[in-house]
């Protein structure tokens, strides 16, 4: 696939990166956002950077999460950021599961929904940023020739560093400090925002 624009985003792994992980959140009640987060994503709307979030929510294919509940959780994750002048973009989900119902390529690390961002927002993809808790949030950046930055805290499994470290991917200690890195041309010579 050729790049589909000129222009980079940066795509946001939402558990563990922007709120906190819950374990398949499906009561908007849940929902808590990450320290600075709320600030990072609208440093990116400043810069007029399109926010992308890109996440597995196999709650779905366990039927621990509906639809509907989903949908409930990701408006009130809109209403807390918008509450502290900030906003996502655009969202792609992957409900799958391969225990439990079918293999697919949208859920990461597979680079489906990254694919179809790209077409539906005419994004170039190595010009991206690809920011999460987990090695399966990265991997497509180093896939699709973009900057991985990896989220280390506790979710992250010392396994997980490890494979960081030995692909050079950048580790920082917040979304806050991954978008200010990106922001003050930290990296530059890696592509993208």
């Amino acid at each position: 696939m050729t790049d589909a624009g000129t222009r980079g985003a940066v795509f946001l792994d939402r558990d563990g990166t922007i709120i906190d992980d819950a374990h398949y959140i499906a009561k908007p009640e849940l929902v808590r956002l990450r320290p600075g987060a709320a600030d990072a994503i609208a440093a990116l709307n400043r810069a007029a950077i399109p926010v992308i979030v890109v996440t597995n929510q196999s709650g779905m294919a366990r039927g621990l999460i509906s639809d509907r509940d989903y949908r409930r959780v990701e408006a009130r994750l809109a209403e807390l950021l918008a509450s502290e002048g900030a906003r996502i973009d655009s969202t792609y989900v992957c409900p799958h599961h391969p225990e439990f119902d079918r293999a697919c390529d949208c859920r990461k690390p597979g680079t489906l929904l990254f694919r179809r961002a790209a077409e539906d927002h005419h994004l170039d993809l190595t010009r991206s940023s690809y920011i999460g808790d987990r090695w399966r949030d990265v991997q497509p950046g180093i896939v699709l020739g973009g900057r991985p930055i990896l989220i280390m805290d506790e979710s992250t499994e010392p396994a997980e560093r490890t494979r960081a470290e030995e692909a050079g991917v950048e580790m920082v200690g917040s979304l806050r400090e991954a978008v200010a890195r990106l922001l003050d041309g930290a990296g530059k010579d890696r592509g993208g925002p």
